[in-house]
């Protein structure tokens, strides 16, 4: 990532504060005006959305560290330990939204004001709406792993709302109050899955998990077409930690190549994989001819 995307992730990551803090004083003066276990439901989901605010903002800042003598390979991972936090707080979330919202399906009751606490509320998805797309679109732009957390986990809260607004309409429209309680419910179950994703992928992150299938075909395309004077590729490895993509493999040269050529080649490579999938850090292990191949090959395209 260079230095203005880093300012962009940043400054949004900071912008969420005010951001979350605001979204959940709208949702909560609307459970306040009209005593939805629903609205309450939503309005629990944003202070999760606040603390994850706060998380995200100090993990970016930490993570954009440069790689120093205990950190060699940076501190990107850092990302997914905010976006692991986060997942956890939405599974929280999910299960205080369960245990208010069972105490009410015994005694359900009609909303109070509805249209004043509808109308908020639908204020409040909206803005969460346009908030959750920049903070993705700019998380996956620059491969912050945070700040496309959260804008992830914001969009679940947009679901979550649309929901809310549905149901709650449905309880006015037939006089049926137990729509309000059960709808929390039906909320907290959404939450929950998506909080479940959430972990999962930083997981897949922490884990060193090799990049996405057409990740790795652009990296192996750049190499089979710009590996002209070697022999072959073989155990080739990717992952990913945090905005940085590791690429490392072994190419095999003519045992008769200098050491000047091979460098020309590898730095070739690099260019390309570089060109082809930015922000990768790049180890190539050369090898004479006859090593025996293993791990994952590409088969290098000869000069005509």
């Amino acid at each position: 990532m260079n230095e203005k995307g880093s300012l962009t992730v940043r400054r949004l990551a900071l912008w969420g504060i005010p951001m979350s803090l605001g979204v959940m004083g709208l949702k909560m003066v609307a459970w306040w005006v009209t005593g939805s276990v629903a609205l309450l439901s939503d309005g629990l989901e944003s202070t999760v959305n606040v603390v994850a605010a706060f998380i995200a903002f100090f993990v970016i800042r930490y993570a954009q560290k440069p790689a120093d003598h205990d950190h060699p390979f940076g501190h990107h991972k850092a990302e997914y330990f905010s976006a692991v936090t986060e997942g956890a707080l939405i599974v929280v979330a999910a299960l205080l939204i369960v245990n208010e919202a069972i105490g009410h399906l015994s005694d359900p009751r009609m909303l109070d004001a509805p249209a004043l606490g509808l109308a908020i509320n639908f204020v409040a998805g909206i803005i969460n709406a346009v908030w959750a797309q920049l903070l993705i679109k700019t998380g996956r732009k620059y491969r912050s792993a945070a700040l496309t957390a959260d804008g992830q986990h914001i969009m679940s809260d947009v679901v979550t709302s649309v929901g809310v607004l549905a149901g709650l309409l449905l309880a006015l429209a037939t006089g049926y109050a137990i729509f309000d309680p059960v709808l929390a419910i039906l909320v907290a179950i959404n939450i929950l899955y998506q909080g479940w994703k959430v972990i999962w992928h930083s997981i897949g992150g922490l884990m060193d998990q090799a990049v996405e299938p057409g990740e790795e075909e652009a990296i192996k395309q750049a190499i089979a077409t710009h590996a002209a004077g070697s022999i072959g590729v073989h155990d080739l490895k990717t992952r990913r930690a945090g905005t940085v993509t590791f690429v490392d493999f072994h190419l095999v040269v003519p045992a008769a190549l200098s050491v000047r050529q091979a460098h020309d080649i590898c730095d070739r490579l690099e260019d390309a994989i570089r060109a082809a999938h930015p922000g990768s850090s790049i180890a190539i292990h050369v090898e004479p001819e006859g090593e025996k191949a293993h791990g994952i090959r590409v088969k290098v395209i000869k000069e005509a």
